[in-house]
C-alpha cells in the first residue's frame, strides 16, 4: 500500500508535471503561433518593400536614362550652336578680310587721285604763272608800243 501510495503521488506529481508541459506546451504554441504570424506579417513587409525597391529602381533607371536623353540633347545643341558660332566667325573674318582689302584699294585710290589732283594742280599753277608772264610780257610790250607812238607822236 504504502508503494502503491508513492505510485500514485508519482503518477500525480507526473500527472502536474504533464500538465504544466502541457500549459508549456500551449503557452510554447501559442508563442510560436505569434512569432509565425508575426515573421508572416515581416514576409509580406519585405515583399512590399521589394516591390517598393523595384518599382524605385525601375524609376531611377528610367530618371537616369532622361538624364542622359537631356545630357546628350543639350550636348548636340551645344555642339550646332558652337559650330554655327565657328561658321559665323568665319564669314565675319572673311567679310573682315574683304573690308581690309577694299579699303586698302580705296586708299590707293585715294593716294592715287591726290596724286593726280596734285599733279593737275601744279600743272595748272605753271599753266598760270606761264600765262601771267605772257600777259605781263604783253603788257610789258604794249606799254612799250604806247611809249613808242607817244614818243613818235
Amino acid at each position: 500500500q504504502e508503494e502503491k501510495k508513492q505510485l500514485a503521488l508519482k503518477v500525480e506529481e507526473l500527472e502536474r508535471k504533464l500538465e504544466s508541459t502541457s500549459a508549456q506546451n500551449i503557452e510554447f504554441l501559442q508563442v510560436i503561433a505569434k512569432r509565425e504570424e508575426s515573421i508572416h506579417q515581416c514576409q509580406l513587409r519585405l515583399e512590399e518593400k521589394s516591390r517598393e525597391c523595384s518599382s524605385l529602381a525601375r524609376q531611377l533607371e528610367m530618371a537616369i536614362e532622361d538624364a542622359k536623353r537631356q545630357v546628350e540633347q543639350a550636348r548636340e545643341r551645344a555642339v550646332s550652336r558652337e559650330r554655327a558660332a565657328q561658321s559665323k566667325v568665319l564669314d565675319l573674318e572673311t567679310q573682315l578680310s574683304r573690308n581690309k582689302t577694299e579699303l586698302n584699294q580705296l586708299h590707293r585710290s585715294k593716294e592715287d587721285a591726290e596724286r593726280r589732283y596734285e599733279s593737275r594742280l601744279q600743272d595748272l599753277r605753271d599753266r598760270l604763272e606761264q600765262s601771267e608772264s605772257t600777259n605781263r610780257s604783253m603788257q610789258n610790250y604794249v606799254q612799250f608800243l604806247k611809249s613808242s607812238y607817244d614818243n613818235v607822236f
